[in-house]
């Protein structure tokens, strides 16, 4: 039989991250008397968002930390949504402010992302942590990349001189994770819908992420043989099965290492918006 490449267990990865963050929440409420809180906020009642934020709730509570959910009703205006994160940004025992996207249409992402202050911003992607990473400088950062870098290290110590090519372009994993690649010390390559040869691109990788949101994209032919591939598409198919942007049954063959969809980003995704609640307790708080 072929030899096939390690999986990379995300929600292994993911429950070990959350038991380290629980003992030091545990450890704050013993020497201090306070724990860290999330506060998460939901606009309308998008069904994928709710199972999110009752996610991001229980999660949070199981590690000790507080966490809130304002489910505010989908005609919310933009005003009163702007309001409600101004009052949190006030409010002291706020440490982390997450609002659930997307938004509804009639409200403007952006300018509600500027609206959270940037050291509660545990999302990262307030412009100013955006530019604190842009500059190598300390900052919350996007949790689906954070994740998905702290999966790559778990199975390359090193990734000096590496070369990682990141499929995919936007501001909440592709930017992101290519300046995280770049602080390691990577050669990166940032490849998009206008790459002219992508599968020549993606075949120099020795450390691959796809983040694109085209279900198979990435063939087994396009990956160097050995290569660790990181997989953060999460695409749901007519049947209702969730699947990547890789074609798995082809990489697995190919790859050195690489993430199923699902169990590989996804659960860390969660257990670094947990991490970030706690960095920024700290870094508020001391």
């Amino acid at each position: 039989m072929a030899e096939q490449a390690l999986i990379i267990d995300g929600k292994a990865a993911a429950a070990s991250l959350r038991a380290e963050i629980g003992l030091e929440v545990a450890a704050i409420k013993a020497r201090r008397g306070l724990v860290p809180g999330l506060h998460v906020v939901l606009v309308g009642d998008d069904p994928a968002s709710r199972v999110y934020v009752a996610s991001k709730e229980k999660l949070a509570a199981e590690i000790g930390m507080s966490s809130v959910a304002h489910r505010l009703p989908a005609e919310t205006s933009e005003a009163e949504l702007l309001a409600k994160l101004a009052e949190l940004n006030a409010d002291d025992s706020v440490d982390g402010i997450l609002v659930q996207l997307p938004l509804p249409k009639h409200i403007d992402t952006g300018r509600v992302i500027d609206a959270i202050d940037p050291a509660k911003d545990v999302d990262g992607l307030h412009p100013i942590n955006a530019g604190r990473l842009a500059g190598g400088k300390p900052g919350l950062v996007p949790c689906t990349p954070l994740g998905s870098m702290l999966l790559v290290k778990s199975v390359l110590p090193s990734l000096s001189g590496l070369e990682a090519v990141v499929v995919g372009r936007s501001e909440l994993v592709g930017r992101p994770v290519a300046q995280l690649l770049l602080q390691a010390d990577c050669t990166v390559t940032i490849a998009h819908s206008r790459t002219r040869d992508l599968a020549a691109t993606c075949r120099r990788a020795d450390i691959l992420i796809a983040a694109v949101g085209r279900p198979g994209l990435v063939k087994g032919d396009w990956i160097k043989p050995g290569a660790t591939v990181i997989d953060v598409g999460i695409n749901r198919l007519p049947d209702g099965k969730l699947t990547g942007d890789v074609d798995f049954a082809e990489a697995v063959k190919v790859a050195g290492a690489i993430t199923p969809v699902p169990g590989g980003v996804g659960p860390m995704t969660i257990a670094c918006l947990l991490r970030n609640t706690l960095t920024a307790f700290h870094a508020r708080r001391g």
